[in-house]
């Protein structure tokens, strides 16, 4: 029994997984849940500055990035597809420097992938400290968390992990991330019925305005606040190098100055002077 559920939640590997994933995005249903996901984001992404924005998903196909004000977004995709061009990387191990990006939005990317501690570290690496890390991830406590309960075989997307919003927020706090907002969306039944998605729309106006916490995805808004360590270096007052003076002879002075002799007339000439006079 134990090796058959282990079996049911199995998430294939990234390269097979993107292009169903990408397909069910573009279904009726999928494409409802992208606006309903879109409308969250919108408010967050418009307050977003910096020069490098990188979305994390499983999706490659989807970007949820486009009317963001940063000037460099880019996204990576597990294999190449010569039609969309998009940089091939794996999300558990980023080509990118430390403390490098500017915000960084993990969509559905902790839900798929088979490592999501490995995955959430490696976005906290590479984003600036003060950045914002923005994660849209399947509420479990929903009417689509229990639809992939109840279904006995769990396809895409049914077979996500369904990371719970209070267990994420308990890693973040972990990795040093202050938690600015969480919000709900997708108030939809995972229906796909046309009459049901018809009124999409309504469902997200009403739910969403009672603040209801069992939509389908959860947006969490995170800040990372570990600054980095800048040595600092003790001023101490430089000491000027002793004044090492000649020797005083007997018919010199030392003057001011760094071994510097001012000769004095001998002084049997200073008694010939005085007679004189």
């Amino acid at each position: 029994m134990v090796k058959l559920f282990a079996r049911r939640r199995a998430i294939p590997d990234p390269v097979s997984l993107a292009p169903v994933l990408d397909n069910w995005m573009q279904s009726p249903l999928g494409n409802a849940l992208l606006e309903a996901e879109r409308a969250q984001l919108a408010p967050v992404l418009s307050r977003v500055f910096g020069y490098h924005m990188l979305q994390l998903s499983c999706s490659p196909g989807i970007s949820m990035v486009d009317d963001c004000p940063v000037g460099h977004k880019f996204r990576f995709a597990p294999g190449w597809d010569a039609e969309r061009q998009v940089p091939v990387a794996n999300n558990e191990a980023l080509p990118l420097g430390t403390d490098s990006i500017d915000a960084v939005l993990l969509h559905h990317a902790l839900d798929f992938t088979p490592d999501s501690h490995r995955l959430l570290r490696e976005a906290t690496r590479v984003l600036m400290p003060g950045g914002r890390l923005l994660i849209v991830g399947f509420n479990p406590v929903s009417l689509w968390g229990a639809s992939g309960l109840l279904r006995w075989r769990r396809s895409t997307p049914w077979n996500a992990r369904f990371i719970s919003r209070r267990r994420l927020t308990d890693w973040l706090s972990l990795l040093d991330f202050h938690v600015e907002r969480v919000t709900y969306g997708g108030f939809l039944p995972p229906i796909r019925h046309p009459r049901i998605l018809s009124h999409a729309d309504r469902f997200e106006h009403w739910f969403d305005r009672l603040g209801n916490p069992t939509g389908a995805f959860y947006l969490i808004v995170a800040s990372k606040q570990r600054m980095p360590l800048t040595p600092v270096v003790s001023r101490w007052p430089k000491l000027r190098a002793p004044a090492l003076g000649s020797p005083l002879a007997e018919t010199g002075r030392v003057a001011s100055g760094r071994g510097t002799v001012i000769p004095m007339p001998p002084r049997k000439n200073l008694h010939r002077k005085k007679t004189d006079d």
